[in-house]
């Protein structure tokens, strides 16, 4: 295949093509976009992408992103420290932030177990939410991970885990979305909002 660009500029398309939601078409015109609009947004961004990758960090104690640890949710003072939201990845807890939806604290898996893809209780970080939840002041771990098997599976398990040290979790709902129609839900949906239904 014909090489359209210089070096440089095909390192670029191709290392945008690697994001998610980008292939390399995308990538292309992303690049395109970028060279056109070099002191708008091109040398800004290289600016902003060198920050990042100097200063942010994992925080040690939710597995959160920021440029401190704790990270600023964990060192807030006006969360909750009795509640911690488990969720899958980083993006969850943005969304939750997102929505104001959330004053207690997080903790962040890092992903799903799944048998077919090999990830296992070691590979996530399962055993410091036991340990994090059984500090004493922990009164309730909330399960927010998605609703897919691998999900459903990594809740069941880490309720077996927290049981055993006599903790309380509880588990999203989820059900008919707000503005949703019945006529586009799917089946399982339906059938989880019919199960979770309660007094109006």
């Amino acid at each position: 295949m014909k090489r359209q660009a210089g070096p440089e500029i095909e390192r670029l398309i191709q290392l945008l093509a690697r994001l998610p939601g980008l292939g390399p078409r995308s990538a292309r015109r992303a690049v395109l976009h970028l060279i056109k609009n070099r002191e708008k947004l091109l040398e800004p961004l290289t600016r902003a992408l060198e920050d990042a990758s100097e200063k942010v960090s994992i925080c040690s104690q939710c597995g959160n992103v920021d440029t401190i640890d704790p990270c600023s949710v964990c060192a807030d003072p006006r969360r909750d420290r009795t509640m911690i939201c488990v969720v899958e990845e980083v993006g969850d807890v943005w969304a939750l932030e997102r929505a104001n939806a959330w004053n207690g604290l997080y903790h962040v898996l890092g992903g799903t177990l799944s048998a077919l893809g090999g990830v296992t209780p070691e590979d996530l970080s399962i055993g410091q939410l036991v340990e994090r939840a059984s500090n004493g002041e922990v009164k309730e771990v909330v399960l927010a991970t998605n609703a897919t098997v691998e999900g459903q599976t990594t809740a069941h398990y880490i309720t077996e885990r927290l049981k055993e040290r006599g903790l309380h979790t509880s588990r999203l709902a989820h059900g008919v979305p707000v503005g949703g129609e019945l006529d586009y839900l799917d089946e399982g949906t339906l059938t989880q909002a019919m199960r979770a239904r309660r007094p109006f």
